[in-house]
């Protein structure tokens, strides 16, 4: 029995993802122990935002960082930072950002929703969100012509939610961005290369700590130094209300000193090997029907797609409902119920998980 079993909540399987709703990650022993050993121990926390900002550059090949309590909040400092140039009188009137450069242009299919609108984490920092374009394409032209002298910079999200098809490239973005002598803010929470996005020219990029790096709940902004200042000033004004714990920052750097250490392969291959262990076995139940799809933003992430043939008379959102009943509680990834499918994604799971699942469906489809 968990800690949450003993508070009188139900066991969760999550074969969701890295999902916020789920708790995210959990915390690989050494993270634990250093997060436990920061929490001890006393310092000062203004020394300790520039030291982990050093740590964690040199996992991103940037010229620093700022640690965040979490990419949302990461992304709304960022905001901040270039709203405000880290000037003080401005800062302090935040969100109130009336007579300074505050457009923050997106492309419309970017504007999405990650259990919150992308929009409320920029308003937060100040910016005016600009949407561009359609859900489902937009010219380089349109970016361009959207640029005037209220613009802040440019946003790019990179991420499983956005429309994939039809955007402009981020290196489309970096270029027109840089042409125009504006800065491009890369929200990359979910993703699991640390220093591509930099590399490739980005200003600012926003990374979760709990998602790819399974950190304790923490964040970072990593990206060009002056532009890092403006971030870390933010946190004598709105970035007070999103004030990350000394134990967040020190498990941060202990989990990217450990990801360092993986072999990312060998973890991919591990992972498409339990998604095909899945499929044989949910094949066998009458009604349902498994594929091995990739995860739609590209990244080595595999997971098991389950369908389910009308005869069975249920649908994707019925058997997810029911496999959510009881206890445990099933928790599959909930993109393409609508569509009618469930998407199984066996990263978080534990021993012993796999084998749940399995017996779970069968017998809901038995009903």
């Amino acid at each position: 029995m968990n800690v949450y079993e003993k508070m009188g909540l139900q066991r969760v399987v999550n074969a969701s993802g890295r999902m916020t709703y789920l708790g995210v990650s959990t915390l690989p022993d050494e993270v634990a122990a250093a997060a436990v050993e920061g929490g001890q121990n006393y310092v000062v926390v203004a020394e300790l935002i520039d030291k982990v900002g050093e740590l964690i550059s040199a996992h991103t090949g940037a010229e620093d960082s700022c640690v965040t309590c979490s990419a949302s909040a990461g992304i709304a400092i960022a905001v901040a930072g270039l709203v405000t140039k880290g000037k003080r009188s401005a800062l302090t009137a935040l969100p109130d950002s009336t007579g300074l450069p505050n457009r923050v242009i997106l492309q419309k299919g970017h504007s999405v929703d990650y259990g919150a609108p992308i929009s409320i984490a920029i308003r937060l920092g100040g910016g005016v969100p600009a949407e561009v374009g359609t859900a489902n394409l937009v010219f380089p032209e349109e970016i361009e012509e959207a640029i005037d002298e209220n613009t802040a910079c440019l946003f790019y999200c990179k991420s499983h939610h956005c429309v994939q098809k039809g955007m402009v490239s981020l290196e489309e973005m970096i270029d027109i961005a840089h042409r125009n002598g504006l800065p491009i803010l890369v929200d990359a929470a979910a993703e699991e290369d640390m220093r591509k996005y930099v590399a490739m020219g980005a200003d600012l990029v926003v990374y979760s700590g709990a998602k790819a790096l399974e950190a304790t709940t923490s964040g970072f902004i990593t990206g060009r130094k002056e532009l890092i200042s403006w971030c870390k000033k933010q946190y004598q004004g709105i970035g007070r209300a999103m004030k990350v714990g000394k134990e967040q920052m020190v498990g941060l750097v202990a989990a990217l000193d450990r990801y360092d250490s993986i072999d990312h392969e060998a973890q991919a291959a591990g992972n498409l090997k339990t998604v095909e262990w899945l499929n044989e076995r949910i094949n066998a139940i009458p009604g349902c029907r498994a594929v091995t799809v990739q995860d739609e933003a590209g990244r080595k992430i595999y997971r098991s797609k389950v369908t389910f043939d009308p005869v069975c008379g249920m649908s994707a959102l019925e058997v997810d409902a029911k496999m959510r009943e009881g206890n445990p509680s099933v928790h599959c990834r909930p993109n393409l119920l609508s569509l009618g499918a469930m998407l199984f994604d066996v990263r978080p799971l534990v021993p012993g998980d796999k084998e749940l699942i399995v017996e779970k469906l069968r017998k809901v489809m038995e009903g």
